[in-house]
């Protein structure tokens, strides 16, 4: 599904007009997507949380050439799902 296609069936569902809906959808992004730099944590009950993992910087390899290279710390961003949305995707609706 694209955010699109999420602001249509939303907007069709709750009867608003598709740019309303869109406002909304974005600002619900962005509550997310600040949330998330800032290091919080995310969880909607029923469907998953998000958050932040932390990895230190560490030695790697180059795979080409077998060459030790400093690889930086970073954060990423990670999902996961609550065990309703996990049963609902393996039984079905």
């Amino acid at each position: 599904m694209t955010k699109s296609e999420l602001i249509s069936r939303l907007s069709k569902r709750v009867k608003l007009p598709k740019r309303d809906t869109k406002v909304i959808v974005d600002t619900i992004i962005e509550a997310m997507k600040e949330a998330l730099s800032k290091g919080e944590r995310i969880e909607i009950r029923g469907f998953g949380s998000f958050g932040v993992k932390r990895y230190d910087s560490y030695m790697g390899r180059n795979p080409k050439t077998g060459e030790k290279v400093p690889v930086p710390a970073r954060k990423l961003p990670y999902f996961k799902m609550s065990r309703l949305l996990l049963k609902y995707i393996n039984e079905g609706s």
